[in-house]
């Protein structure tokens, strides 16, 4: 649902052909925010034309590539993409994050191959904060505000983790990871 979701709010904003669909969410980072295969945007885009969702209003041609079918989105896209909207902002999906599980157990292997880990991926925190944080800078005076809105949230969540990260990783360091009753140091 958020491909399409995604594929009817670009095209809101102007008229596309998928590949340059996918070039927009990579410029403002939304591929980091969704799953993007280039298989299944093609696929959503057929099926949202499928339904009457876009419609193609123009054909490129070129001898030396696939033809390039530019769509734009309908009235009825328009109503299907508020609806989507609504569920999203609706849906409240509790947050998995794939290294909850591997932190409760860590306490049970060898420390200093988890400290060798945290760093590393602190240091990868630390880069997708900064990142973030200029993504969001370039875009001020070029996107709408719900989207700058996006791109701060992505930079707030990354600046979070890092400080997650940081404060497990002095525990580890300190060996607590075992420790009963000690709260966290906030």
């Amino acid at each position: 649902m958020s491909m399409k979701l995604l594929i009817l709010g670009l095209l809101l904003e102007r008229d596309m052909h998928p590949y340059e669909i996918t070039l927009v969410m990579k410029e403002r980072t939304m591929d980091q925010v969704i799953k993007l295969q280039m298989g299944s945007l093609y696929y959503a885009v057929d099926k949202l034309a499928e339904g009457g969702y876009i419609a193609a209003v123009e054909v490129i041609q070129s001898a030396d590539r696939p033809d390039k079918t530019i769509y734009r989105i309908t009235d009825k896209g328009k109503e299907l993409m508020e609806q989507l909207i609504l569920q999203q902002i609706k849906k409240s999906d509790p947050p998995y994050h794939p290294l909850y599980m591997a932190l409760a157990l860590s306490r049970h292997i060898d420390q200093e191959k988890v400290e060798r880990l945290l760093e590393d991926r602190i240091r990868e925190t630390e880069h997708q904060v900064n990142f973030a944080y200029q993504v969001y800078e370039e875009h001020i005076s070029i996107v709408p505000r719900s989207v700058l809105h996006l791109m701060y949230g992505k930079y707030e969540h990354s600046l979070t983790e890092l400080k997650w990260l940081k404060r497990l990783y002095e525990d580890v360091v300190a060996r607590k990871l075992n420790d009963i009753g000690n709260p966290i140091s906030l």
